[in-house]
């Protein structure tokens, strides 16, 4: 029980969306095949950064999290967890090891990448602009970005371009995906006085960028294709999966309510999780017919 009271703070299941990101990227960099080899590294070394940031998250954002129901049973609001500063601790132990890792077991760009994908996170999201302005989520969002590219890295530190696309992809779908969860609470947030999009200007006119910002979304998961990057297994799950995404963002706009919203949460999950699974099935298939 002493160590479950702690898992929390990591917040495991965005680790694990940081970490399979990073997978992707490997898998699209691996040209002459999947560097199985290389994977578990990574992953150990993703998780690390991953749940430093999100340790060090919980410790800057204790006051507001007391504040809004859905994070208030958190463990330093809660008071699970006695002494925040082992926080600190914690956070600062993970990130370490995870540049130990990615230096010692991959190489220096993956370290680079995971650095600044944590510090983004932590730092700017976190500590600068998620109390201070809307577009907090769209700067913040390039965590995951760096989390792709760190995967690209992986299987080798010489630019390469599909996981440089892939980030890019990652890029967009963040706002489209937070702004959705941001109508769904926005009374929370407004409370906890955090600018979330639709505190500032309502949940009809964030339906509405919300939506202009999947277009562009749809639009930028189609450059693997048209570059010959991605194959026709990305392409058919790009076009139907992004289709679909519209066409619940669009049902957002014309009936911005909380039901709809969440639908549309749901959905930004699939979504990823339907185009980078297609991105590994591809690269698996290369070659083969």
């Amino acid at each position: 029980m002493g160590v479950a009271k702690y898992l929390p703070l990591f917040k495991l299941r965005i680790c694990s969306l940081i970490t399979f990101s990073a997978i992707v990227g490997l898998s699209a960099a691996s040209s002459n095949g999947f560097a199985f080899g290389k994977m578990a590294f990574l992953v150990a070394a993703t998780m690390l950064a991953a749940a430093s940031a999100s340790a060090f998250n919980h410790y800057f954002d204790s006051d507001i999290d007391a504040v809004m129901a859905r994070t208030r049973k958190r463990p330093l609001p809660s008071g699970d967890i006695a002494g925040s500063k082992l926080v600190l601790v914690v956070a600062a132990v993970f990130f370490a090891l995870s540049l130990a890792v990615s230096l010692l077991a991959l190489n220096y760009m993956v370290a680079l990448h995971l650095g600044l994908g944590a510090f983004v996170y932590a730092i700017i999201y976190t500590v600068w602009l998620k109390r201070r302005s809307w577009m907090n989520i769209i700067i913040g969002g390039l965590a995951g970005s760096f989390a792709v590219l760190a995967g690209g890295a992986s299987a080798s530190p010489e630019f390469c371009t599909p996981p440089v696309l892939l980030a890019i992809v990652m890029f967009f779908w963040t706002p489209s995906h937070f702004w959705s969860f941001a109508i769904y609470h926005r009374e929370e947030y407004a409370r906890a006085g955090v600018p979330m999009l639709p505190v500032v200007i309502g949940d009809r006119r964030t339906a509405v960028y919300t939506l202009a910002n999947t277009i562009l979304l749809v639009a930028s998961s189609m450059l693997p294709w048209l570059m010959g990057t991605g194959g026709l297994i990305y392409l058919a799950a790009a076009a139907v999966m992004g289709a679909y995404f519209i066409y619940w963002n669009i049902r957002l706009v014309r009936n911005p309510v909380k039901e709809v919203a969440w639908k549309n949460f749901r959905i930004s999950m699939m979504y990823l999780g339907v185009l980078f699974t297609s991105v590994i099935i591809d690269m698996s298939l290369k070659g083969v017919f």
